[in-house]
């Protein structure tokens, strides 16, 4: 087997966990491409071939192509980043109409958007909600303030590695590995399923104690990188 990951494997990682998943991938006799020649530009039947000209026979070819979001804000009209996701504020209301209110993968909250996974999924659909009937009762919704702690990689049945990371999902030299990183990747797994059957049977019991507390300075730091662009900038203050 041979992984092909353009320019760099696990771009997340801290450079330690990376060499962990590298030791892994090792173990189960995976071959890793790498660096900058090493981008895919064309699958065929029976091959990869790579920016660098080389050339890979492939009997099965599995391409990973990352997450998508539907169009459905960009056909509204509404107000969106490069990738569609539709601009809101801080409390996840969308920047055009207070009456729509965005969520998970389809939101970039001030254009400062939450890495998409179920750690970011979990904490947004709860605020959404909470912003949604703080309108309907007449008061102001507040801002959302959470953040990630942490990535999982899973290298088998067997194996895993735990990437943990600062509120504001930034990698730390911090990682677990082998078996316990493995359990904590299914315990993973089984967490948001379970947090959704929990919130079903109690509403609005589920909290997400992880708080970036430097999201506000983020915030502020990208509104005053903007104000060169003063296009930029006023999309920028509307959405904090």
């Amino acid at each position: 087997m041979t992984l092909v990951c353009g320019e760099q494997l696990g771009p997340y990682l801290h450079p330690r966990g990376r060499r962990s998943v590298a030791k892994g991938l090792s173990k189960l006799g995976v071959t890793v491409l790498d660096g900058p020649g090493a981008k895919v530009t064309t699958v065929t039947r029976d091959t990869v071939q790579l920016s660098d000209g080389r050339e890979l026979p492939s009997t099965v070819t599995v391409w990973t192509a990352g997450f998508g979001v539907p169009d459905l804000a960009g056909r509204s009209g509404l107000s969106t980043d490069a990738l569609g996701r539709l601009l809101t504020d801080e409390t996840l209301t969308s920047v055009d109409d207070e009456c729509i209110v965005a969520t998970g993968d389809a939101a970039t909250p001030s254009d400062l958007p939450l890495r998409m996974s179920c750690q970011a999924a979990l904490p947004l659909g709860s605020h959404a909600a909470d912003t949604v009937l703080s309108r309907i009762a007449g008061e102001q919704p507040t801002d959302f303030n959470k953040g990630i702690a942490a990535m999982c990689v899973s290298l088998g049945r067997r194996a895993g590695v735990l990437q943990l990371a600062h509120s504001n999902d930034t990698a730390m030299w911090l990682h677990l590995s082998g078996r316990l990183g493995a359990k904590i990747k299914e315990a993973a797994c089984k967490s948001p399923m379970e947090q959704l059957a929990e919130e079903a049977r109690k509403p609005g019991s589920h909290t997400w104690r992880v708080k970036d507390a430097k999201r506000q300075q983020r915030l502020q730091d990208r509104l005053g990188a903007a104000l060169d662009d003063p296009d930029r900038a006023v999309q920028v203050r509307e959405a904090c």
